[in-house]
């Protein structure tokens, strides 16, 4: 342990670090994590046993260690916030901005929340946590921070800077001066630059611009998401029913959100029933897979009936068998290629989308240009590579043009309906449309074989 000195995100350093919590030894704990970077330490506390977690945040700096804990994986966060006593977390909760400590207490059960917020030393921070808490977390008002700097319109350069200097000292990151009437109703903002090169006796309702883009409380955070990205904003100010100014969201909250939903999406879109990591228990994983796969298996099992349905016409004309694989393959990819565009449509919605009319018009030529290429290509490979009858080859083509035409409709419309009745349409791009598309590749398939080959 003594050949480390400072910190360093590494396996040598975890083991030393796990030496100074066994023979408790703080210094070291508080030097070499003193120039740190936060998410760093939290990388490395996840890595520890509970009790081990916790010698480390003791050790800390309350201000410190509660920005660590904000930091920490979500599953290793709720273990050691459950493992605090309330006055220990309400100390931790003191030192962070009121969003992320909404964020924190949300995973609490409401007595262990109000036995915490009970605990709380600075007043005005358990009024903002309070008032916070009543937002659904996914909303504006549930992602806002109510730390934010103000003005009136009414106050001159030297006493709005006077009152930014006392503000600031809870607002850990300034992007703008909002200001405010008499009734605190959002009017516009100031940029700081502008505000420090302005002369001292100026008022702030001669410097502030109007045009300002804000939020209600109620909006989706999705929404508030787009908003931010489509004008490049790094913080947006909330405002409830009358205007008033009550919070504001920076973009590191919303990129935090992103990132969440990204996940969601893509467990949805491969078969995860639940929010799972790979570090989660082997119980807690198998249960987010099984029902999906389940669904394959049963999807699968039908498929097989399917076949040996037409097990006669396939002792008849074994060739038919050779080229199953190709027909629900390509149902397949066809299917999860157009729901893939579809949620992505849905996930960045416009104004100015097509109708559903003119999106589904739009679909059906598409399939019908990318069917007649494939149909055409399989259809010479067919008869010419693999030296089948015309006849045969016609079965082959007109099947796989078929089922290019439905997997694609399929494709488009399972997002949409999804969608509609509030269920999250990434789900169709997983095994939801490839099972269905087997299914429906299948049926095509043999259906088309029986009115030709007379099976």
């Amino acid at each position: 342990m003594e050949a480390i000195k400072t910190f360093e995100l590494s396996k040598e350093y975890l083991e030393a670090l796990r030496e100074s919590i066994s023979e408790a030894n703080i210094q070291f704990i508080q030097e070499s994590m003193l120039d740190a970077k936060k998410a760093d330490i939290a990388a490395l506390l996840d890595e520890l046993e509970m009790e081990e977690a916790l010698f480390v945040l003791r050790a800390l700096d309350p201000d410190f260690s509660a920005d660590i804990l904000i930091e920490l994986d979500e599953d290793s966060q709720y273990k050691v916030i459950t493992s605090m006593p309330p006055e220990e977390l309400a100390t931790l909760i003191d030192h962070m901005d009121s969003d992320d400590a909404v964020d924190v207490l949300n995973q609490l059960v409401v007595n262990d929340r109000e036995a915490v917020i009970s605990h709380l030393e600075q007043k005005e921070k358990s009024l903002y946590i309070i008032e916070l808490l009543r937002y659904d977390e996914d909303s504006a008002g549930g992602l806002m921070a109510k730390e934010i700097i103000k003005a009136n319109l009414n106050w001159t350069v030297v006493q709005t800077i006077e009152e930014i200097r006392r503000q600031a000292e809870n607002v850990e990151k300034i992007f703008s001066i909002y200001v405010v009437d008499n009734k605190e109703k959002l009017l516009g903002r100031i940029a700081l630059k502008k505000l420090i090169l302005a002369s001292s006796g100026t008022k702030v309702a001669d410097l502030y611009e109007d045009n300002i883009i804000s939020v209600p409380t109620y909006m989706e955070g999705e929404e508030v998401a787009e908003i931010m990205r489509k004008y490049d904003l790094e913080a947006v100010p909330v405002v409830n029913v009358k205007n008033k100014l009550v919070g504001r969201i920076t973009v590191d909250d919303i990129l935090d959100l992103i990132r969440e939903q990204a996940e969601e999406d893509i467990q949805a879109m491969t078969g995860f029933s639940d929010d799972v990591e790979e570090s989660d228990s082997i119980y807690r994983l198998s249960r987010a897979r099984l029902p999906w796969l389940l669904i394959g298996m049963v999807g699968g099992l039908m498929g097989a009936g399917f076949i040996g349905f037409f097990e006669e016409g396939l002792n008849a004309v074994t060739a038919l068998a050779f080229f199953i694989p190709l027909i629900t393959a390509t149902g397949g990819n066809v299917g999860i290629q157009s729901s893939t565009l579809v949620v992505q449509s849905l996930a960045n919605k416009s104004v100015f989308e097509d109708s559903l009319t003119k999106r589904f018009l739009k679909v059906l030529l598409v399939a019908v240009l990318n069917g007649l290429v494939l149909a055409l290509f399989v259809f010479l490979t067919v008869v010419l590579l693999y030296g089948q009858e015309t006849k045969f080859g016609l079965v082959v083509s007109i099947a796989l043009f078929s089922v290019v035409l439905l997997a694609s409709f399929m494709g488009t419309l399972t997002p949409i309906v999804l969608d509609k009745i509030g269920i999250n349409p990434a789900m169709a791009s997983g095994p939801f449309i490839t099972t269905a598309n087997d299914l429906l590749g299948l049926g095509v398939y043999f259906g088309v074989a029986t009115l030709l080959l007379n099976l």
